[in-house]
């Protein structure tokens, strides 16, 4: 983003604009570039995660390849014609050579800065689809139960190494609600302390009042909640300590969103409770987990994590991979602390006070 000349960040509207607009034989190459002309000013880089899923039923398709309309309403009509009788709907369908379709997709995540700051970015949370022939509107070998297993079609596999037939696409999609399709992560980090905070503070008078019974060699003491815990109105997000953290240590100079993606959430829980946060998703993987086996070293751990930060091209990597949870057991987190603490390894003073500030208030994604 030109810092000479500001301009407006993009929004939902005209994203699905330009993703509408892409052709499937070039969307991928012409994805970034389409952005980089309708928002002036941005440079927007894309990246890829293999994680396939799929959606709902879409479509059915007769032998012939004749669509025949969405899935959901020709089961409808087509139970009404044999008077809801599944037996009979299933005697006439599942040798009909009748398909149905589904989009199935993997994620993908656009990224442009707006300004030097480790969270001066916008992601655009988006998933890359292709319509696929996906299976028999009906198991050709079990009769239906209800029409709800009819609506969901549990026979069909959806592993990525399957053969469907491609109809259509790739398509790029705007995924993640209305809170987490597209972000700028400066304000949504802001957002996310804020009502951290508020939720805290409106909690302030129930814990006020409430007294903890605590029973000790001189007799019993009694005190409040918030005496016994004076942080507890100061909780600082996990989200938002993963950025400071990021910014602090020697990966300080990389920028966050060549190497992580962010699965946004913003939206109305339970009892109406906000329910915010993210999940931060590599995009550079170890080849091997770290597991934090009983009987490995502190300097054998040590070897491991530079393996680790040399593998991804990132000083310090090993730390933020622990913070996720799957690639590196928080156990190895906790011995190298250890071991920093006892002088029997070190680490770049930046890199030790995050690692040992972590280990004493653990937070894990």
């Amino acid at each position: 983003m030109s810092e000479e000349n500001p301009v407006r960040l993009p929004d939902a509207a005209s994203v699905e604009t330009v993703l509408a607009a892409l052709q499937p034989q070039s969307a991928d190459a012409e994805l970034a570039p389409a952005l980089n002309k309708t928002f002036p000013g941005f440079a927007f880089t894309v990246a890829s995660i293999d994680d396939p899923y799929w959606c709902n039923p879409h479509a059915v398709i007769a032998a012939d390849g004749t669509r025949l309309g969405d899935h959901r309403a020709w089961v409808e009509r087509a139970l009404a014609d044999v008077g809801g009788d599944l037996t009979a709907f299933w005697n006439r369908h599942r040798e009909s050579g009748e398909k149905f379709t589904e989009w199935r997709g993997t994620s993908a995540f656009a990224f442009a800065p707006t300004g030097p700051g480790v969270a001066d970015f916008v992601q655009l949370a988006l998933g890359r689809e292709t319509e696929v022939v996906a299976g028999p509107v009906v198991d050709p070998d079990y009769r239906p139960s209800s029409a709800d297993d009819l609506l969901d079609p549990s026979w069909v596999q959806r592993e990525p190494e399957t053969d469907a037939a491609i109809l259509s696409g790739p398509a790029y999609r705007l995924r993640g609600g209305v809170g987490g399709g597209l972000v700028h992560m400066r304000s949504f980090l802001a957002r996310r302390a804020r009502i951290e905070r508020e939720q805290r503070e409106a909690r302030r008078p129930e814990l006020e009042n409430r007294v903890l019974r605590e029973v000790g060699p001189d007799g019993t003491r009694h005190t409040t909640f918030l005496d016994a815990n004076p942080g507890w109105l100061d909780f600082v997000p996990r989200e938002n300590r993963f950025f400071a953290d990021w910014e602090r240590s020697s990966t300080c100079n990389n920028r966050i969103f060549d190497h992580w993606a962010f699965d946004i959430h913003d939206f109305e829980g339970p009892g109406q409770k906000r329910e915010i946060g993210f999940i931060p998703r590599p995009l550079k993987m170890p080849t091997e987990r770290l597991l934090g086996e009983e009987d490995v070293s502190v300097h054998r751990l040590m070897e491991r994590i530079e393996a680790i930060d040399a593998e991804t091209g990132l000083p310090f990597a090993w730390f933020f991979l622990m913070t996720h949870g799957h690639w590196v057991n928080p156990d190895v987190g906790h011995t190298i602390a250890d071991g920093l603490r006892a002088g029997r390894v070190r680490l770049p003073d930046r890199d030790a006070a995050v690692l040992l500030e972590w280990a004493d208030r653990k937070y894990l994604f």
